[in-house]
């Protein structure tokens, strides 16, 4: 076994490209760069109009490489649910759409594993707190509100 290498990259959904970042990291290690963008792209096709973070590790001696896909941001991931392309300057005073709970379960959904979450209701309201500081409102209430409802059992969250 060789010396590992390590790139992380943010790339778009399904459009990797060997391009600058990948490219110009991975060419000197002599790894089949088309195959590499290949499994990127299929891995992150789900994720199109989204930046996804990926880490490539390849392995000097032989060659060899595994490819580590991230969700996306959740801001980005409750702005795509929103039709929108960014959260508030000012999320405090302007907000910028309003999201459904189940719009913002499905968020969670996603992004479950990276939230470290056990019980899902927490990772749901996690992902309000990020509502919150994007100028987001949930059916219509301030996201901060909904964590209260939700936590006191006023709005249950289906996993």
């Amino acid at each position: 076994m060789g010396k590992k290498i390590t790139v992380e990259a943010l790339v778009d959904g399904g459009k990797a490209s060997s391009g600058p970042p990948i490219g110009p990291a991975l060419g000197p290690t002599g790894v089949n760069m088309g195959l590499v963008i290949d499994t990127i792209n299929k891995k992150t096709a789900g994720f199109k109009g989204l930046k996804v973070p990926v880490t490539i590790e390849v392995d000097s001696a032989d060659r060899s490489f595994e490819i580590t896909v991230k969700t996306p941001m959740t801001s980005s991931l409750l702005f795509k649910e929103a039709g929108i392309e960014k959260g508030s300057g000012e999320p405090n005073v302007e907000k910028v759409a309003d999201l459904t709970i189940d719009q913002v379960c499905n968020v969670a959904r996603m992004k479950r594993d990276d939230i470290n979450s056990i019980a899902f209701e927490n990772a749901v309201r996690t992902v309000l707190g990020t509502a919150q500081s994007c100028g987001l409102t949930v059916d219509g209430i301030e996201p901060k509100e909904m964590q209260e409802k939700i936590k006191s059992g006023e709005v249950k969250v289906k996993e």
